[in-house]
């Protein structure tokens, strides 16, 4: 299929501003979406006066625009032009803080990335790696009497970088040689502009305040984290999170993504949520911001997930920097392998990528009951429903249902995670041995966490405080399984209320 080159994508950064006239106008009172196929996202053509309205109290500013054909900021991955993508005198660096599994498989993506597209990244792709002890198997492919590797116990940082495999998290996957484990925090997000944090979320505070004011000013993230943060001030994504200890603006990537599949190439979709402030690009999404330069902006603020202006006062991306965009986050995460849509709404993301694990337990539990396919549905069906209540409850200013429904990091992650993901698995071996599911994590996860059973408890903290647990009964009733004040027998009865 013909494809619009990025390098035409990207070089409006370059081109003169066209000429502008603004004028206020009412809001309109209906918002509404053109259809999209797959031409139109290629090409937006606009008539000769294009406009883009942003709202400003209860007025809207119209931007006529004088140019006919604007590139759509959804342009799909071409990695052949990718290589040419303009005049910028610099590099973005990237560093992925996480080495798990999921935080490897993710690395070794961005590091294939990285070396393919060298006029937008740096070759060198830094992973911070928590560092431990580890023996090299004599079952391993790496093993090898005469080799100072297998001479004990090494660090597992050196192994990584000697043998390009993480033996312990992710064994039997090549790493990329261009990707670097480095076993200092702040070393590794030295001078990166492009920051992707995988790592379990009860980890993800500290680990940021140890990097706050460590970092560029100007670096942008992305979350792998499935969760939520809850405090005395309410329920936050870890995009919020991150961005507001670190300074920066952070989107979200989730998806129906098992990790070891993944890391096989085994083919499979992911969801990108970013909304990229106006400064950084020419072309954010219509939600935020109209195209053109930053000159022509008038009265513009940029707004957190729920709505509210953004407390996180930003600093622009430098021009001479690729734009920090959706088609630069594009080929930096899509693979042949591994295919990426790129959308806006980072609240739908990040939730789908968090109740998910919740509903899972659930799922794990009456399938260990042996009650079947139908029982499977019925969970998958109403957690499903208050996956969707959740985020229009308390993010109803930005989210999109449509989300949950039509993208990877909605119903396809849910159905994936309720069918063979880590919290279904121990859950329904929780109940298969007759044992607690915290015994069960310590036996099959070789020191990994479940995200499921953290994150049923803090909604739960959250939905209490709010007096709202009658309104999710399925998310109520997992925390109550998990605290033993219910049994799954029943959780049928209870959710049918």
């Amino acid at each position: 299929m013909w494809m619009l080159s990025p390098a035409r994508l990207l070089s409006r950064r370059t081109c003169p501003p066209t000429s502008r006239t603004i004028v206020i106008l009412p809001r309109p009172q209906t918002p509404y979406h053109l259809p999209s196929t797959p031409l139109s996202r290629e090409f937006s053509p606009r008539p000769s006066l294009s406009t883009i309205f942003k709202p400003r109290g209860s007025l809207a500013v119209r931007y006529f625009s004088h140019s006919r054909f604007r590139p759509s900021s959804n342009c799909a991955n071409n990695e052949a032009t990718m290589g040419s993508l303009g005049p910028y005198q610099r590099k973005h660096k990237v560093t992925v803080v996480g080495s798990g599994n999921w935080g490897c498989a993710i690395a070794k993506i961005v590091a294939e990335n990285a070396a393919s597209n060298p006029a937008v990244f740096e070759e060198k792709v830094e992973m911070w790696v928590f560092e431990e002890k580890v023996e090299i198997s004599k079952s391993s492919r790496h093993y090898d009497p005469s080799s100072p590797l297998c001479q004990g116990p090494q660090n597992l940082t050196d192994v990584i970088n000697q043998t390009h495999e993480n033996i312990k998290y992710l064994p039997g996957i090549s790493l990329p040689p261009n990707l670097h484990a480095n076993p200092s925090l702040v070393d590794a997000v030295k001078d990166s502009t492009i920051l992707v944090f995988n790592l379990p979320h009860q980890f993800i505070i500290k680990t940021c305040e140890q990097i706050k004011g460590k970092i560029l000013p100007y670096a942008r993230g992305i979350s792998c984290i499935k969760g939520v943060d809850v405090n005395e001030e309410g329920i936050h994504l870890f995009s919020e999170t991150i961005g507001k200890i670190l300074g920066i603006y952070c989107g979200a990537l989730s998806g129906a993504n098992i990790a070891s599949e993944v890391a096989l190439e085994k083919w499979s979709e992911s969801s990108i949520a970013y909304d990229p402030p106006h400064m950084d690009s020419k072309a954010p999404s219509p939600n935020r911001s109209p195209s053109g330069s930053t000159e022509s902006l008038v009265q513009f603020e940029h707004k957190d997930v729920s709505g509210q202006l953004s407390r996180v006062k930003l600093q622009a991306l430098p021009s001479d920097y690729p734009p920090v965009d959706h088609a630069v986050l594009k080929s930096l995460f899509h693979r042949p392998y591994f295919h990426i849509r790129v959308v806006s709404d980072v609240a739908g993301v990040s939730l789908g990528g968090a109740l998910k694990n919740v509903v899972a337990l659930a799922a794990g539990w009456v399938d260990g009951m042996g009650w079947g396919d139908n029982a499977k549905a019925a969970i998958m069906r109403v957690g499903l429903l208050e996956m969707v209540k959740f985020g229009e409850k308390f993010f109803g200013a930005t989210i999109n249902t449509r989300t949950f429904t039509e993208e990877s990091a909605g119903v396809a992650d849910l159905i994936t995670s309720c069918s063979g993901g880590r919290n279904f698995r121990c859950a329904k071996l929780s109940i298969e041995r007759k044992q607690p599911i915290g015994k069960v994590e310590e036996s099959e996860l070789n020191g990994q966490k479940l995200q499921g059973t953290l994150t049923a408890v803090e909604v739960n903290n959250f939905l209490k405080k709010q007096g709202l647990e009658d309104e999710f009964p399925l998310l109520t009733a997992v925390y109550r399984v998990l605290e033993g004040t219910m049994s799954v027998e029943d959780i049928p009865s209870y959710i049918e209320r």
